[in-house]
């Protein structure tokens, strides 16, 4: 029997939505409604079982009210004056999923959080625990490293820790703490398996500006080349990543925080207040103040599972094109999406990018960073604009009192309060433009096909004149073997470089950013190069040609291990081809490049279980989701 009375608080089914959750949705672009049409219609079947699930985990789930009394005492044991508070079925406890670590400069300030938010939730009658942590790895500190073949899968790590830590069933709302590259796909794939339950993402914000990325970016090439020293190249770097709080570039990071504002799963306007500020810390109060609102006993009950719809992962797609966002969500974002029973492809996207134009200009697409973006207007004018011309959909639920027009307004401190004020234009159109007059009529992001498979092509950061290169090509299997070939004087010419058995079944699929500097000096040198690849690419790279994520992987037997040195190939971005150009006979008959052995040492044979189940970028590469949808499949609507 359960020790707390009161089942019958439990709440109301996930459909229940108040007054205040939606608002009228203005036209929407036809593009934008018929890729949101063709989303809803793919996910029919597998949106149902999840949100038939969510409602199984909220009518019969591990809960406060059902724990037996030894369960709860030793959930409360260490509580001290918030145990009469954890004891009451009716209030409102909050699980924190922390990411904390200090070494990760992201993540140094949360170290303070669960403190903070303790107290916080005090202040409105609520309790908070820490539910659990998980890891973050700093992909700034691995690339080029062994450590990086751990980076994607530790997203799916990152998502089963926080299952672990939402399983004690004690919490009512949930805060998760985390910004960086994997960490916050990973912190939300495990919460919409818990997604009866609200649940509101904290950021910390980026750091300061230090020595401007475009100047970083000179110095990394002047090193390769061997025309300054390391302790010039440590001075810059040095320079800039200089404080805690995130690196300060548009990468994968500053997306995560762009993305999880646009689907409305944090406060309006948290992406980029600077870390140790008034206004940071008055933004995260307010945040657990409105999360014990929002929670189950709330009075304005808004579970996750509500909040991430098809037309909030659309929102999610629409923001990454406008800002010229990281490649690394062509992945997460398929991987986001399943978890919530969604369906996402890179055909979608890539409709998308046909019709949202890409309105800033942040490094590496521009030479300014996040915090002058924010500067000038951030996300709230960015999110006007897009609005304004039909491109957002703006009836999704979100955390948000007034809904999804408030995220089109400014956060100010005043009196200590956090307040908020309506967005305002751009002050500065080389980083921030309307969409009537974009820097790019599409939102820079193509679908590549051809006889090499399927890829994903960034071009916001891309000069016209590299938008088709066709050039012999040079295999590699390592990034190490690139190198070594740069610095050999062996790629002094027009070329294709083409690393491959880098995908997720391979060796986890790591980026490949250390290859940019080398690359982009042969560039600089007049040289026609590309970079083709099954691995990923740091959302920091930019004006080198990139089609990534190239799939079937090479592991799998994908056309990429047919390619031989010297064959010609086109890459393409404004046709969206990416070809062999070998005569079709002779291709079919090619033998595949049997793959290498799998590598040993730093931890990487712990995961040999990730790269054991099939599963492709564009589903998300996750063996993790790939068996979890093995199983649901076989309950199919079964589900009690």
């Amino acid at each position: 029997m359960p020790c707390l009375s009161g089942e019958g608080n439990v709440p109301p089914a996930l459909v229940r939505v108040s007054v205040e959750q939606r608002v009228v949705q203005m036209s929407v672009n036809s593009v934008v409604e018929s890729v949101t049409a063709r989303i809803i219609e793919r996910s029919k079947v597998s949106r149902r079982r999840y949100l038939a699930l969510m409602e199984r985990n909220r009518s019969k789930g591990v809960s406060r009210p059902r724990l037996a009394c030894g369960n709860l005492a030793h959930a409360i044991a260490a509580a001290s004056s918030d145990k009469a508070g954890l004891m009451r079925p009716t209030s409102n406890n909050i699980g924190i999923i922390t990411t904390y670590n200090d070494m990760l400069s992201a993540h140094q300030p949360y170290g303070r959080y669960p403190d903070q938010i303790k107290l916080f939730a005090r202040e409105v009658g609520a309790t908070a625990q820490v539910a659990g942590g998980a890891p973050a790895m700093c992909d700034g500190v691995t690339q080029g490293q062994e450590g990086m073949e751990l980076s994607l899968f530790s997203r799916d790590t990152i998502a089963m820790s926080t299952a672990v830590g939402l399983s004690h069933g004690m919490f009512e709302g949930v805060a998760l703490l985390g910004i960086c590259d994997k960490i916050v796909p990973g912190l939300l794939i495990g919460a919409l398996r818990f997604g009866h339950l609200p649940t509101m993402l904290i950021p910390a914000g980026p750091m300061t500006s230090g020595l401007p990325n475009k100047e970083k970016q000179r110095i990394r090439q002047l090193y390769v080349q061997g025309k300054v020293g390391q302790d010039e190249l440590m001075e810059a770097e040095n320079a800039s990543y200089h404080s805690a709080g995130t690196c300060t570039f548009y990468g994968t990071a500053n997306t995560n925080q762009m993305m999880v504002e646009i689907m409305g799963l944090m406060m309006p306007d948290a992406s980029f207040i600077n870390p140790n500020t008034p206004l940071r810390q008055a933004m995260t109060r307010a945040s657990i103040h409105r999360l014990a609102e929002i929670s189950l006993n709330g009075e304005d009950v808004r579970p996750l599972g509500q909040c991430v719809d098809e037309k909030a992962i659309v929102n999610a797609a629409v923001g990454l094109l406008a800002t010229g966002g990281s490649t690394n969500h062509a992945i997460h974002l398929p991987a986001i999406a399943r978890a919530a029973g969604i369906r996402i492809d890179w055909e979608d996207l890539s409709r998308l990018s046909s019709a949202v134009p890409q309105i800033t200009r942040v490094y590496p697409s521009g030479s300014e960073d996040v915090n002058a973006f924010n500067r000038v207007g951030g996300m709230p004018t960015v999110i006007a604009e897009l609005c304004d011309a039909g491109l957002l959909h703006q009836d999704i639920m979100t955390i948000s009192r007034g809904g999804f027009s408030d995220y089109a307004r400014r956060a100010i401190v005043e009196e200590g309060q956090l307040e908020y004020v309506d967005a305002k234009p751009s002050l500065d159109r080389d980083i921030l433009r309307d969409v009537a007059q974009p820097f790019r009529e599409d939102g820079g992001m193509k679908l590549m096909t051809g006889n090499l498979g399927r890829g994903i092509y960034k071009t916001s950061a891309i000069q016209d004149e590299h938008l088709t290169i066709e050039a012999p090509a040079r295999v590699f299997s390592t990034q190490q073997a690139v190198v070594d070939a740069y610095q050999n004087g062996e790629l002094e010419r027009d070329v294709v470089v083409v690393v491959r058995f880098q995908g997720p079944e391979a060796n986890g699929m790591p980026e490949l950013h250390r290859l940019m500097p080398s690359l982009g000096v042969l560039q600089d040198r007049g040289f026609k190069v590309a970079l083709v690849t099954d691995g990923r690419m740091s959302g920091a790279s930019g004006k080198v040609p990139a089609a990534i994520h190239l799939g079937p992987e090479a592991q799998t037997g994908g056309p990429i291990a047919r390619i031989q040195d010297g064959d010609l190939i086109r890459v393409c971005a404004r046709t969206g081809r990416l070809e062999a150009l070998v005569d079709a006979a002779e291709w079919g008959a090619r033998p595949v490049t049997p793959p290498p052995p799998p590598g040993l040492g730093t931890g990487r044979e712990l995961f040999a279980i990730m790269r054991g189940v099939p599963d492709s970028a564009e589903a998300g590469g996750s063996a993790m989701l790939a068996m979890m949808e093995r199983v649901i499949d076989t309950i199919g609507d079964d589900i009690h």
